[in-house]
């Protein structure tokens, strides 16, 4: 299953790599892509995974959600 997150605040490619780390890290995530130009992440997920799950890895990583698809 693939879910695509919004994100505001990406700027660099430091940002990408951080936030693709950050959502990488979470049990269940099979893959994180950042697409900074669109200010999405494209995430490949095995199993159902909250979006406030993502949401909050995303926060910790000090960007914002804007939405989930």
């Amino acid at each position: 299953m693939k879910k695509e997150i919004i994100i505001e605040g990406m700027t660099c490619n430091h940002c990408k790599m951080r936030v693709e780390k950050a959502l990488s890290e979470v049990e269940g995530v099979t893959s994180a892509e950042v697409v900074l130009a669109d200010k999405k992440a494209i995430v490949e997920v095995m199993e159902t995974i909250e979006d406030s799950v993502l949401t909050e890895a995303v926060d910790e990583a000090g960007y914002d959600v804007v939405e989930i698809k």
